[in-house]
């Protein structure tokens, strides 16, 4: 079966070397072999990693470099797939901050062929190696902090879904709907599954395998990622012209309900909803921080922080996604108007 497995990358110094020595060795891919081939699709490192690459695609003939000067993950796999997988069947997608068990391709690959299935996604089993993370990866993985979404909680059978962790895809399905749009920088994935699924095919969740994923490892940084999850979120909506589910609708109210806080100066009872939410995500958080992270003494209880930062950043982002979407919108207007 011919396929292609794709790596974007973007300083990843300490990460790289990793993933490429587990794939030569879980494919058992020698020197001389010029299938799979793994293309790491690189966005401008200046930290090793090109070097890194380079030094392996000199000595195994499977591993290729690419340059992505867009540097956005969607253009990476557009760019890989345009460039090499002409002969392949299938596209396999890896991220670098993430652990893969072993048969972790050959999985994706039988259950493609045993559920006929055009795409095959996975579940994320949100995993830390700081305090911090645990914080994090504990908001991620309840229903506190992913409103229950599928592919953020572990299977026992897979089942069809609308949208997942992308892990393989049909190129010839890839190709067919126009693969992912350059102009997301975040919710790519969302955005081409349901053209997937509009176009005809399907998505497969598999119980078979999943990735240990690492989150942000600060709120900090986890409030930008999320921001921009928000954000992406928001065009994806507005794109396909979509009713958000009811697990997004819920902290997508979260920014504008900050903002009846602050006005709640003048008028308490708008104080209220906002205020309900902090204190329930911060009381939840204790409680799961209690249950599952004994061992990382009180900032455990930060649990229900991260969920909150998590929850605020993406409702910030989704109202700058729809303000970006009017702006536009209203300066295309005025530039037809004054023609």
């Amino acid at each position: 079966m011919n396929y292609i497995i794709i790596i974007p990358c973007l300083n990843e110094q300490p990460y790289i070397a990793n993933l490429i020595d587990y794939l030569i060795a879980d494919l058992n891919i020698s020197v001389t072999d010029s299938e799979p081939l793994l293309v790491m699709v690189d966005g401008g490192s200046s930290d090793g990693t090109q070097e890194i690459i380079k030094s392996y695609a000199q000595k195994y003939a499977s591993v290729i470099y690419l340059q992505n000067p867009a540097k956005l993950q969607s253009c990476a796999i557009n760019l890989a797939v345009k460039t090499y997988a002409d002969n392949a069947e299938y596209l396999i997608r890896l991220d670098v901050h993430a652990d893969y068990p072993s048969g972790y391709v050959s999985t994706l690959l039988l259950e493609a062929l045993e559920n006929h299935a055009d795409s095959v996604v996975v579940t994320m089993d949100t995993q830390a190696k700081t305090p911090m993370q645990a914080v994090i990866a504990a908001a991620q993985n309840s229903v506190l902090g992913n409103g229950g979404s599928g592919h953020r909680n572990n299977l026992a059978e897979g089942r069809w879904i609308d949208h997942g962790h992308h892990a393989l895809i049909n190129v010839k399905a890839y190709k067919q709907v126009g693969g992912y749009d350059e102009s997301f920088s975040h919710n790519e994935d969302a955005e081409l599954d349901y053209r997937l699924r509009q176009a005809g095919f399907n998505i497969w969740l598999t119980g078979k395998t999943n990735i240990v994923y690492y989150p942000r490892a600060t709120l900090p940084a986890l409030f930008k990622q999320y921001k921009g999850y928000g954000r992406g979120r928001a065009k994806n909506i507005i794109k396909h012209k979509v009713v958000p589910k009811l697990r997004q609708c819920i902290p997508m109210s979260i920014f504008p309900l900050f903002l009846l806080f602050i006005l709640g100066t003048f008028c308490w009872p708008i104080a209220v909803p906002f205020s309900t939410w902090l204190i329930l995500s911060l009381v939840v958080g204790i409680l799961i921080g209690h249950k599952s992270l004994s061992e990382y003494g009180s900032i455990r209880y930060l649990v229900g922080l991260a969920a909150a930062t998590m929850h605020f950043a993406w409702s910030l982002g989704f109202v700058l996604g729809v303000y970006d979407y009017l702006f536009s919108k209203f300066v295309k207007q005025g530039k037809n108007n004054g023609r």
